[in-house]
């Protein structure tokens, strides 16, 4: 990364010069802003920063700050507690599931610092007209009117949430909804937004903080039997690297306590809608906030 950013109200005294980091991330939007946005922290604190985010999958970039291939990346307390801890009841309370990733995760050499309220987790959402048709508001209207008219309930849904336990499977499992497979189409996740408001299938997964949602003006079900885990996102910081540079919590904590589902909306949409860079959309952000400053 060669931002030309110094301290705004994070990095002051530089407490990061000296230090390698290497940052990561998945390769969907979101990930991709937050990705540049803990890399922009770290340089504004005087690290140099190279660039390895936009990783394909969940499992890749975990994996490269697992093994020190890279420091850190934002991940998502529901994804680590679900997918790579292996359990299968998410906890309630936001803050328990990440203490509960963050203990489980420490002798993987991962350390969890403080999430933010940003909760990214999945949902299923239908155009107004079809609203207007079927009147489903809740994932259990859903179910019911699956059963109620088979036909009606057509799915257009990523390959991954398709195969997760905490995606399609468990949602049919906890809700007792079937939706044969002839009704289920699996696509790219930015093809799913354009197809629901075409009406091509009547629900598509989403995720709660992408910006289409508004701008496509979708309706969310609601998750009415809370089956979706939390999704906060928290840096996850390879331990090592955090030992030799444990300034990387104080530099990020401040970043971190500003991202809420309002602000990752925003930002999403930015790329998503309006076709920006994701780097650029993270820059903006953290000079409008004040926390890194143009040399």
């Amino acid at each position: 990364m060669v931002d030309d950013v110094g301290p705004g109200s994070i990095g002051r005294g530089l407490p990061l010069e000296g230090a390698d980091l290497t940052v990561t991330s998945k390769e969907f939007t979101e990930q991709l802003i937050l990705g540049a946005i803990m890399g922009i922290a770290f340089q504004a604190a005087g690290a140099d920063v190279l660039d390895r985010t936009g990783i394909q999958g969940s499992i890749g970039a975990r994996e490269a700050v697992k093994s020190g291939d890279a420091d850190g990346m934002y991940e998502y307390t529901g994804t680590a507690w679900i997918t790579y801890q292996g359990n299968s009841e998410p906890i309630d309370d936001p803050w328990e599931q990440w203490e509960a990733v963050r203990k489980a995760d420490l002798g993987n050499g991962l350390t969890w610092l403080a999430p933010a309220s940003l909760n990214n987790t999945y949902a299923l959402a239908m155009n107004q007209a079809d609203f207007k048709k079927y009147g489903t508001k809740t994932l259990s209207d859903v179910a019911a009117l699956s059963k109620s008219d088979p036909g009606a309930v057509t799915l257009c849904v990523e390959g991954e949430f398709a195969n997760r336990a905490d995606g399609l499977p468990g949602m049919e499992k906890a809700y007792g909804m079937s939706v044969p497979a002839k009704n289920i189409t699996q696509m790219d996740t930015g093809i799913i937004y354009t197809q629901v408001k075409k009406g091509s299938c009547t629900y598509g997964e989403v995720f709660t903080t992408d910006g289409r949602i508004k701008s496509m003006n979708l309706v969310v079900m609601a998750d009415d039997r809370k089956f979706f885990p939390n999704y906060n996102a928290a840096p996850a910081i390879n331990s090592e690297a955090l030992k030799k540079w444990p300034a990387i919590a104080e530099v990020l904590d401040p970043v971190t306590r500003k991202l809420d589902n309002t602000v990752a909306r925003e930002l999403n949409a930015k790329v998503d809608v309006d076709g920006q860079d994701p780097h650029q959309v993270a820059l903006d952000w953290m000079e409008k906030e004040g926390f890194v400053k143009e040399k």
